[in-house]
């Protein structure tokens, strides 16, 4: 298959750009509109992008021939899928690869925050400890957990919390009927029947700032918000008042909105655990990622096959 051509707009790993370019000719760009960089033959002849970075009309318009759209990783809302579908382009991404490795962090960030584990860690190395007291932090187990988002990887964090003896709510777009979980009709009500809440949404214009001021503030002041999904859904600045005024135990995030940009605030909060974005980022999901990736490629090249339909 190396005459197949595979343009990816954005980046990747090593890893992966090595599998890919030992199987397809493969070409890079930055972004969409730096798709007129490309040779002119190679995009009269490209049927195949990886999408890693925004992807809309100018795509298929300077790639004529363009069939197929692998969006790299689980979440799309950096495609404009309507638009995409609308060329008549079929698409794929590589759900259900982070499911577990997501829901992992999710509970590190929540048992870290309630428990004060990185706050102690600063405490311990700042030569506090024997000069100043540490203050009592919260309990986990047979806490109430609220999950904004039950997909595959709100279920795996559903299934860690049954661990830890939690009882389990979620809000979705549509009540599950094969779980055994109680069912929030809003997201206000979800936060007003939890210890903590869990976001695990998609992002997209449908779920910007699902979270606002009145959803934190029915969450109880021992509350821990975790954010893993993306950070569009919090109204960041809600949750940044929230937090400075004490109305909130503390966060736990893993996205944020405009990332990688942080604001000041956000950071100089002591009950704020922040990490880049990275929670399906184990070597186990890279060696997965790698793998689906090209088969996904190769069943497409195949026959035209998505075995990996958005």
């Amino acid at each position: 298959m190396g005459n197949q051509e595979v343009v990816l707009i954005g980046t990747m790993s090593l890893r992966m750009s090595e599998g890919v370019r030992q199987r397809f000719s493969f070409h890079q760009v930055p972004s969409e509109e730096s798709l007129d960089t490309l040779p002119a033959d190679v995009r009269q002849r490209t049927a195949v992008i990886i999408a890693a970075n925004k992807i809309g009309a100018r795509t298929p318009a300077m790639l004529p021939a363009l069939r197929f759209v692998l969006n790299l990783g689980i979440g799309y809302d950096q495609l404009d899928l309507p638009t995409l579908k609308a060329a008549g382009l079929a698409a794929a991404n590589l759900a259900g690869l982070a499911d577990e490795c997501v829901a992992d962090m999710a509970m590190a960030l929540l048992l870290d925050v309630a428990r004060g584990t990185t706050r102690g860690d600063r405490f311990v190395r700042a030569g506090k400890w024997g000069k100043q007291p540490f203050p009592f932090v919260n309990r986990v187990t047979a806490k109430r957990l609220g999950i904004l988002g039950l997909g595959s990887i709100g279920l795996a964090i559903a299934k860690r919390a049954e661990g830890f003896r939690m009882s389990v709510a979620y809000h979705n777009r549509r009540r599950r009927s094969d779980v055994p979980y109680r069912y929030a009709e809003s997201v206000r009500a979800l936060a007003a029947m939890s210890d903590h809440l869990v976001i695990a949404a998609p992002g997209g214009a449908e779920t910007r700032h699902l979270v606002n001021a009145a959803v934190l503030a029915a969450l109880p002041p021992h509350g821990v918000v975790v954010n893993i999904g993306r950070g569009s859904i919090i109204d960041q600045e809600a949750l940044i008042e929230a937090l400075a005024a004490d109305k909130l135990w503390g966060a736990g995030l893993d996205v944020l909105d405009g990332e990688p940009a942080v604001p000041p605030r956000l950071l100089a909060l002591d009950n704020v655990v922040l990490t880049p974005h990275r929670a399906g980022s184990t070597h186990e999901t890279s060696d997965d990622a790698v793998a689906l990736t090209i088969r996904t490629l190769e069943a497409w090249f195949r026959d035209g096959t998505n075995i990996a339909p958005i």
